[in-house]
């Protein structure tokens, strides 16, 4: 059937994007870092909108885009400092702010919106630099071209990568946030909680900017 993946190759892409995935990097970072700051609610948002970012490049990649970020050297640097300068504010604003995250009494203080989160969330997954150049350099490896249409296995195959990361994503947010509730019982420990994930997320984005230089 036209646009179909053979079976294998959607079992050894999943495996090679599940390698990928599982090792803490950008994504899993950035959401160990919402969660410390924020609490659960907003690290899940945030992982949505994360993957849904991932979904988008997917898209542009099916569409031709991906090859020329694989080899424009420029682009590849402005979606780079793009997101590193992105996630250096997120986590400038959580350490300036960590003290909104010490509960006073029993309530807790309330996290930033669902909405909002889910919006950082996409816009730090559709500026990933390394998302981006794995699916320009490795899903289309994947692609069988004798069965035709392209750009539907390359969204097929993309769609795999998405889920899976939000698996692992979300189970990361739950294990930190969780971590977070424990260190909550205590005032003082929940604004080190809250400066931690900031700057977990700015030590993130000054690495993203300084590493991974295009060859």
């Amino acid at each position: 059937m036209g646009g179909m993946v053979p079976a294998g190759r959607v079992l050894a892409f999943a495996l090679v994007a599940l390698i990928i995935i599982v090792i803490p990097g950008p994504s899993v970072l950035f959401v160990v870092g919402r969660a410390l700051a924020h609490g659960r609610r907003v690290a899940l948002a945030s992982v949505l909108g994360n993957e849904a970012g991932s979904l988008v490049l997917v898209g542009l990649v099916a569409a031709g885009v991906g090859p020329l970020v694989e080899r424009s050297a420029l682009i590849f640097t402005v979606m780079k400092l793009a997101g590193a300068a992105y996630l250096v504010f997120l986590g400038a604003r959580a350490v300036l702010q960590r003290r909104r995250h010490v509960p006073a009494g029993h309530a807790a203080a309330a996290p930033a919106g669902w909405a909002r989160a889910v919006l950082q969330g996409f816009t730090v997954g559709v500026s990933n630099p390394k998302t981006a150049v794995f699916f320009a350099a490795i899903l289309p490896e994947f692609v069988d071209r004798s069965r035709g249409d392209v750009t539907v296995q390359m969204l097929l195959l993309g769609t795999v990568f998405a889920l899976i990361a939000t698996i692992s994503d979300a189970a990361w947010s739950l294990v930190a946030s969780g971590a977070r509730a424990w260190f909550g019982r205590s005032p003082r420990r929940m604004e080190l909680v809250g400066g931690t994930g900031g700057l977990a997320m700015i030590g993130l984005g000054i690495t993203l900017a300084v590493t991974g230089r295009k060859s």
